[in-house]
């Protein structure tokens, strides 16, 4: 089976070279550590963590899974060990305040950390990536007692956290909440419920694990305004801080699954738990949702990172294994028969991988930028800049979320394809990589949920196409800065068009719609994934400006690998960026095609 190797070369050239992160670094507060060398000394030490520790346990944690014996959840072999260099190492604590015990770090060096992690295991980064949920809510929204309870431990990694929302009967629409919190005389509340999907609900990696749970307090609104948020701990802490006695919440079952199998995915039982209101009462949504939008460039880690992965694997085997000889003639003639990677369609499936984790990398780094200043004007307290930030972000956050785990997904089987018969047996470990990366589409919304956040609420209700205006005006006046350089004037011109064409057909949506509102629901998924397609257009665009200036004038890479970035970028535009027009086409497609068929005539059977 082969093993993880960190991407540090196009890691560094994105953060140095496209992005400047040394200079957005000086701009911010928290980035005062944040310095060049600092920064390659983190991402050396976390990529040799992630190739040595926890690379080798990703095939194994899959064969093993989880197991719950008498309500305690067992992780795989190696995982306790594993979790325990990440604690001793400091790394949950990396972007979390220094008052409660973290590295004051700016949030992109948490997302840099996790695309390593996720990558290397997906399903043991989930332990320490849902701790990080429930540090921001309490960070956010819990009192000054709360946080020394709470959020030192959960910055140490000392404790776990999780977010308990969806109940057996909603997922998506969480107005159907059922759980129950019934005021105490001692200000703590009796929680009653049961929660399903709770990654690390149940786990041996913590002394603790603290839920965050959305639950109804008697005589509440119907509906989302009357959910409220509790702190749901495991073990209550005892008088000093530590784990007092068992609380009332336990693990029913755990859930079986296609993939991420080392995650522990559990149903929840509350039954009559203690827990602790956090927050306003009924604003429950409100708080959990503050930094959804940077949990949204969590998730959307799971498409870049699976086409990473496959694309290391699928390229050292297409490398290696030879079969037939390439059409244009003998590449190998010493050989039995040529190389697969000289085969068309192999180098076909290869640069779509490396288009896909490259240009998707990119997209998470831009969108990282952001969120950086969000937080920050949020621990400064100026929520007019924090919400500006936040409405930027929030654009973004479903073109990654949505198009990057589609395409992460896809990239996936085309690394199994790579293989062959190969791939579909377990010794490779590449049906594993599809198997892991299912669920990335699904969770934290499915696309189709991502696709009415963006068209619907961002993009029709909340600016009326005013998202879309100025995202392709910072797109444009990019783009006509490189129209006199022969190198780069193609592409420049096609974003030209397209940044028309996505306003065009943000009006003739937006029309129709008034006519038709199922025009919303038909046309969300085909705008979701064009919106993708043009964004990653536009970050080839600005790594190809770069390739070619250090080319001209020298970079901290070789020359090899700034002309790589020019004939990735040639592929991408034209390989890939054609699949836009197709959807721009379906997405105008009249919803009769889609609503006429009676729902009793779907099948005729028997």
């Amino acid at each position: 089976m082969p093993v993880y190797k960190a991407p540090l070369r196009d890691m560094k050239f994105l953060l140095n070279e496209v992005f400047d992160y040394p200079k957005h670094y000086e701009s911010l507060a928290s980035g005062e550590n944040a310095t060049p060398d600092i920064v390659d000394a983190i991402l050396a030490e976390c990529g040799k963590f992630c190739e040595e520790v926890l690379s080798p346990l990703y095939q194994s944690g899959d064969e093993e899974g989880c197991k719950l014996e008498n309500g305690e959840v067992t992780t795989p072999a190696g995982y306790k060990e594993a979790y325990h260099q990440y604690m001793m190492g400091g790394w949950q604590g990396l972007s979390a305040p220094e008052e409660y015990g973290g590295q004051g770090l700016p949030a992109s060096m948490g997302l840099l950390k996790q695309e390593m992690m996720g990558t290397a295991n997906w399903s043991f980064s989930m332990y320490p990536g849902l701790s990080l949920g429930a540090m921001n809510t309490i960070y956010l929204h819990g009192s000054e007692a709360q946080k020394q309870t709470y959020l030192v431990p959960l910055t140490e990694g000392r404790w776990g956290g999780t977010m308990c929302l969806t109940e057996p009967q909603c997922g998506t629409d969480l107005g159907q909440v059922k759980t129950k919190a019934e005021p105490q005389g001692d200000g703590s509340y009796r929680i009653t419920g049961t929660k399903i999907f709770i990654s690390s609900g149940e786990h041996d990696l913590t002394e603790n694990i603290v839920h965050i749970v959305l639950a109804r307090l008697p005589d509440a609104p119907k509906g989302t305004r009357g959910i409220s948020l509790f702190i749901v701990p495991k073990f209550l802490p005892d008088a000093d801080g530590g784990v007092g006695e068992r609380n009332g919440v336990s693990c029913g079952s755990l859930e079986k699954k296609m993939g991420i199998k080392a995650s522990a995915t559990c149903v929840m039982n509350f039954d009559g738990a203690t827990g602790y209101l956090i927050g306003p009462e009924n604003q429950g949504l409100e708080c959990m949702f503050t930094f959804m939008n940077t949990a949204r460039i969590g998730t959307a880690i799971q498409g870049v990172g699976p086409a990473e992965l496959s694309y290391q694997w699928a390229l050292d085997y297409a490398r290696e294994r030879r079969s037939m000889r390439a059409l244009s003639g003998k590449k190998e003639p010493e050989q039995v028969a040529d190389a697969i990677i000289h085969h068309a369609d192999v180098r076909r499936m290869l640069l779509t991988q490396k288009a896909v984790a490259e240009g998707g990398r990119a997209m998470l780094y831009y969108a990282a930028r952001l969120a950086d200043h969000m937080v920050e004007a949020h621990t400064r307290g100026d929520d007019k800049k924090a919400e500006a930030y936040d409405d930027k972000l929030g654009f973004l956050t479903p073109i990654l979320k949505g198009f990057l785990t589609e395409l992460g997904y896809e990239c996936t089987n085309l690394g199994m394809q790579v293989f062959g018969g190969h791939g579909y047996i377990r010794e490779h470990g590449m049906e594993q990589i599809v198997r892991d990366t299912r669920i990335a589409t699904l969770y934290e919304g499915t696309t189709g949920i991502q696709a009415l956040d963006l068209l619907g609420r961002k993009v029709l209700l909340m600016t009326q196409g005013g998202a879309v205006r100025e995202f392709t005006l910072k797109i444009a006046n990019f783009a006509r800065k490189h129209l006199t350089d022969k190198r780069l004037r193609p592409y420049a011109v096609e974003l030209l068009k397209l940044t028309a064409q996505w306003n065009l057909l943000t009006v003739r949506v937006m029309l129709a719609a008034r006519k038709d509102r199922d025009v919303v629901s038909s046309a969300a998924n085909d705008f979701l994934m064009y919106s993708g397609y043009v964004t990653m257009a536009y970050m080839w665009l600005r790594q190809s400006a770069v390739a070619v200036d250090k080319l001209d004038n020298g970079g901290e890479d070789s020359e090899e690998f700034y002309q790589a970035k020019l004939a990735t970028t040639e592929f991408y535009f034209e390989r890939l960026l054609p699949r836009a027009q197709a959807h721009a086409t379906s997405m105008l497609s009249p919803t009769r095609s889609l609503m006429q068929l009676d729902s009793d005539h779907m099948a005729f059977t028997g």
